[in-house]
């Protein structure tokens, strides 16, 4: 069975992965046997420096994926670097969280161009590329947001349901090509993004109430599903939106 999930020597792209999920699903591909890109807008260096541990090939780039030629620069220089690119998770992401009668027009654009174009931009250069290698998998970091919504967070909502049609958009388009496009929708993860909710006694409480499991994820509860979609294992899947909840959106 372990040669289904075996990713040795392969090639990953991981955006926004200075920190919380980004980093944590950079790790475990890295253990996996996955030589990986790290890119983000922050400094990298912290989980290129974790990755060398395993000795894998790791490089750092900083990108804003809002920006076109940021994107066709990591790709470029990814290309340059490993020749091919396996794997892209599509992770970089945003939170502006205001009643929608009062979100700003600047954050309304900064969110959609960060989490729906951003995962646009990084999936068509990235996609080219494994259209002429024939095979390719892409991992876009969705949320249970793009299928229920969350309050007072309508263009996180907005940009999350964005990614879950663009996958399967992406997936009817590129099938031919052998690549599977797969969305992963994280419920509530132990992240900076949600470190204030975190703290909230009424939101944990909530979460003891609501969520199955009776817990909130920690980052490491993502990286099996990771693997499983790049890996050989999950070749017959695509277009879909894989829930990763604790149960959370399973019941009324």
């Amino acid at each position: 069975m372990d040669y289904l999930f075996d990713l040795t020597g392969k090639v990953a792209i991981v955006t926004g992965a200075s920190r919380g999920l980004g980093r944590t699903m950079a790790l475990g591909l890295a253990k996996a046997g996955t030589n990986v890109i790290v890119s983000d807008v922050l400094d990298t260096k912290e989980t290129v420096d974790e990755i060398k541990k395993f000795r894998k090939k790791v490089m750092g780039i900083k990108v804003d994926v809002s920006k076109k030629v940021d994107v066709e620069e990591m790709v470029h220089r990814t290309i340059e670097k490993f020749g091919r690119i396996d794997i892209l998770v599509n992770n970089a992401g945003i939170l502006r969280m205001a009643p929608a009668e009062k979100m700003k027009e600047e954050d309304w654009d900064k969110v959609i161009a960060v989490n729906l174009k951003g995962q646009f931009l990084c999936a068509q250069e990235v996609g080219r590329r494994m259209i002429k290698q024939k095979s390719g998998k892409i991992i876009n970091i969705a949320s249970i947001a793009g299928k229920l919504a969350f309050n007072q967070s309508v263009a996180y909502n907005a940009s999350k349901a964005g990614v879950i049609l663009m996958t399967k958009t992406l997936a009817v388009e590129w099938g031919r090509h052998n690549i599977q496009v797969n969305a992963i929708c994280p419920g509530a993860f132990a992240t900076a993004m949600t470190e204030d909710f975190l703290k909230d006694e009424g939101f944990l409480q909530m979460i003891k109430t609501r969520v199955p499991l009776a817990r909130y994820g920690e980052p490491e509860d993502l990286v099996g599903t990771v693997i499983y979609l790049a890996s050989k294992a999950s070749d017959y899947v695509t277009g879909h939106a894989l829930v990763v909840d604790g149960g959370w959106t399973a019941g009324l």
